[in-house]
């Protein structure tokens, strides 16, 4: 297997350390009432300063830009009926300034000596944070956001893909249209599902995977309750485990309810760092090596995959560049080229105008 060093760090994944992220995500959101900056900012820091206590490798935060992420369009999500999408998604860029929150995140980290880093959800919050992070994290909804993929894979930093949202073959297409990428891949088995039940895991599929990608560190990200699924990947290989991270699963937001608690993360690390996870029966979680991702038909596939959309006002005559071009959600309203289909659609002449926003078709290209 092949080890990938994390730049600006001593860390690395896939070796013989298994690695542990404390995915704090937009948790520092805890009340449906609005908050200042300086107290989201403030709730964040103390979430990092638990998962340092708790001997976490690295916390993971999401960014947002909802103008290039999110259509405007009434959606609520089966996994979080606290909001709609686009409210959501705006209150999340809204409250996580860079100059008010990201540097200052990213500077306390560094002081407390945990590795940041983050899942952006469109190009646009890539950039946002580009200078902050020394890896990027990819939700399985955004893998085949090639809008989003290009820019990132053309980092030099690792990448970690999740296969929550995504058939077997939809990840080999990925892995195979990054291979020449300048920036590595660490592909997470995910079921998402909040949580998820212990039958459904099949985490044979880790071995699977590190058999099909050996120079691909193998990894798994958790959305069950307690330690027992992940303690059980790591037996089966996993070099990463990814836990929700959160003081209670009872706080107002969207991924609490599947969170690890301070004291429950402190006890899972210590049984992966101290060998304890070898004791862990994992018959009962490992189901069939090469059945087809749950990814495949999963829920949230409609809501969170995207398509490509004109990212300003296009004139007919022009020649599409990628920079016109904005992938955005929910697929299931937006009918039009997916978001893996970038290429397709470069360097054609546009033969109408397109308003912004609107999805880009076959018909609108020469």
């Amino acid at each position: 297997m092949k080890e990938i060093t994390i730049p600006q760090s001593n860390k690395s994944i896939g070796g013989d350390e298994v690695f542990i992220i404390a995915e704090i995500g937009k948790n520092f959101i805890q009340t449906q009432e609005e908050k200042t900056v300086s107290e989201y900012l403030d709730n964040a820091k103390k979430l990092v300063d638990a998962a340092v206590d708790a001997g976490c490798d690295a916390v993971k935060f999401q960014t947002h830009i909802v103008l290039d992420e999110q259509a405007n369009i009434d959606i609520v999500s089966p996994h979080f009926k606290g909001s709609d999408r686009y409210s959501w998604v705006a209150r999340n860029t809204n409250i996580t300034p860079r100059e008010g929150f990201w540097e200052p995140l990213k500077e306390y980290c560094d002081q407390k000596g945990i590795i940041f880093f983050s899942t952006p959800m469109s190009r646009g919050a890539a950039q946002k944070v580009d200078d902050l992070v020394s890896l990027w994290k990819v939700g399985s909804g955004d893998v085949q956001d090639y809008i989003l993929m290009d820019y990132i894979s053309d980092t030099g930093k690792p990448i970690i893909i999740s296969t929550g949202m995504v058939s077997i073959d939809e990840l080999h297409k990925i892995l195979e249209d990054y291979k020449s990428a300048r920036s590595p891949f660490i592909v997470l088995y995910c079921i998402s599902k909040y949580p998820c039940p212990k039958e459904e895991f099949n985490l044979a599929t880790i071995q699977y995977l590190a058999e099909k990608y050996p120079n691909t560190p193998i990894g798994f990200s958790d959305h069950s309750i307690g330690d027992e699924a992940a303690l059980v990947a790591v037996k089966v290989g996993a070099r990463v485990i990814e836990k929700h991270f959160s003081f209670s699963r009872e706080l107002w937001g969207s991924d609490h309810k599947v969170s690890m608690t301070p004291r429950e993360m402190k006890e899972m690390v210590l049984k992966i760092r101290n060998g304890h996870f070898k004791d862990i029966d994992e018959t009962p979680y490992l189901g069939e090596d090469t059945k087809e991702f749950e990814g495949a038909t999963n829920q949230f596939r409609p809501y969170f995959n995207k398509t490509l959309v004109a990212g300003k006002d296009i004139k007919k005559g022009e020649v599409l560049t990628k920079e016109m071009i904005f992938a955005m959600r929910p697929k299931m309203y937006l009918d039009g080229t997916p978001s893996d289909r970038v290429k397709d659609i470069v360097g054609k002449k546009v033969t109408k105008d397109i308003k912004q926003y609107e999805p880009i078709k076959n018909e609108h290209l020469e």
